[in-house]
């Protein structure tokens, strides 16, 4: 098992692409804390399934953007496993707008869960596996839009591309504790939230044209992303984003 003995925080993981990097992670061997917020039933089902396929695992209700619920957080992993090995920040939202009548207070939510959230995660996250001093990883979900702009989506893309520096920057001043941090930058990959992108052939089409692969992305192939940087196999990759598009930052616009 490639995360053997390992203890890992993976945010927003109560669905999507969080839930399969916990649930592959448990696979491989670490021990897991999802982190969720609202209704605990889809946490707790979460909880369920990796258990009864022999993974250690517990939730912890968190948001992110409150530092001391983040504290909670990263707290919740030492007392249940004893360390803190990995953090993957996973949760995020987005809303979608015309700029010139971009409400605030989305701009504000925004930015609070995208950015300052994995700022106050890492920061805890880095605090702990120093005192450790066993290293770490620090792996951030963010997307292609930290590169690729998107239209009617402006505060998710500041966000995603101040993750970009964020990660760059704390990449360089961990190194010297042996932790590292690097972005994973999916593109269109399919979960439920896309059903109505799916059930719209022509909606559908448009986008399969701007990915030379032809196909959604998958949340397990995300996971086995996360899981690589996660692991040992890593220990030279930081400062990075790995991008897991199908090719779409490369074509996108280009037709």
């Amino acid at each position: 098992m490639k995360l053997q003995n390992k203890v890992a925080i993976v945010t927003g993981a109560a669905t999507g692409i969080g839930k399969a990097i916990a649930t592959t992670m448990a696979a491989e061997g670490a021990s897991v804390v999802i982190d969720y917020v609202g209704d605990a039933t889809l946490a707790n089902a979460a909880v369920q399934a990796i258990q009864t396929a022999g993974g250690k695992v517990v939730a912890c209700q968190a948001d992110v953007s409150n530092p001391a619920q983040v504290g909670q957080l990263i707290q919740k992993a030492i007392d249940s496993f004893g360390r803190l090995d990995i953090l993957v920040n996973n949760a995020g939202l987005e809303y979608k707008h015309p700029f010139p009548e971009f409400p605030f207070e989305l701009w504000q939510k925004i930015i609070a869960v995208d950015l300052t959230g994995p700022f106050l995660c890492a920061q805890a996250a880095a605090k702990a596996m120093i005192l450790q001093g066993t290293g770490g990883r620090i792996i951030n979900i963010s997307s292609i839009h930290e590169d690729l702009p998107m239209p009617t989506n402006a505060p998710y893309c500041a966000a995603k591309g101040g993750l970009r520096m964020l990660m760059r920057t704390i990449a360089v001043e961990l190194a010297p504790h042996k932790i590292t941090v690097n972005n994973i930058g999916p593109g269109a990959i399919y979960t439920p939230i896309d059903a109505d992108v799916q059930a719209n052939p022509a909606m559908e089409a448009a986008l399969m044209a701007e990915i030379p692969l032809g196909r959604w992305g998958k949340p397990e192939e995300v996971a086995d992303l996360a899981v690589f940087l996660a692991s040992d196999s890593a220990s030279y990759c930081t400062g990075s984003t790995f991008f897991i598009d199908g090719g779409m930052l490369r074509q996108a616009g280009s037709l």
